[in-house]
């Protein structure tokens, strides 16, 4: 009789090890496919800034240093490896594309454009959605970490090498408070 209970105990706990398993698998792969969507958001936001530059150039021709700026912050972003890689160059992306915002402030001609203002719909259109694959890639990680780090489940992550994952997160000039006046 003793036989059996020992059995059947180490029969649900091989089951539970291999559903525990399998589901950090499922994460893992929802992770690496979230990676992949905010990837395919960051190259559309990417291959729409030649056109956007173009468009400004065209306006305000004395302003490359802000037109090269937001080039080489491009090429540097498209050039990133890691995800962690990618996101930090993304950031800076979006500080550089930001004054290149505030100059179509300075030409009137430029912010009534519609060829430009085309380009600012689409790139905020893009925006969005890469907001949007971020949170699900820190929601999916969110899971795995948590599986990682609480018992028994880190038992199984353990064994299998499975490890915590590093959050995407934003710039700390994003983070800063926003001083509006009147």
């Amino acid at each position: 009789m003793a036989w059996i209970i020992v059995g059947a105990v180490v029969v649900v706990i091989l089951l539970y090890g291999v559903a525990t398993y399998n589901k950090l698998v499922r994460l893992r792969n929802q992770s690496e496919e979230s990676a992949a969507a905010i990837d395919a958001h960051l190259k559309k936001r990417y291959d729409l800034v030649p056109n956007l530059v173009e468009t400004v150039k065209g306006y305000a021709k004395h302003e490359s240093q802000t037109l090269t700026a937001v080039i080489e912050a491009r090429n540097k972003a498209m050039s990133a490896t890691t995800l962690t890689e990618k996101n930090e160059a993304s950031n800076a992306f979006s500080s550089t594309l930001k004054s290149l915002f505030a100059l179509s402030e300075s030409y009137p001609d430029l912010k009534a454009n519609q060829g430009f203002l085309d380009l600012q719909s689409q790139l905020q259109k893009i925006e969005e959605e890469l907001l949007h694959a971020r949170k699900y890639y820190n929601a999916v990680i969110n899971d795995i970490n948590t599986m990682v780090q609480t018992i028994p489940s880190s038992i199984v992550a353990s064994i299998a090498h499975f490890a915590k994952l590093p959050y995407l997160t934003i710039a700390d000039e994003e983070r800063s408070q926003v001083n509006v006046r009147f």
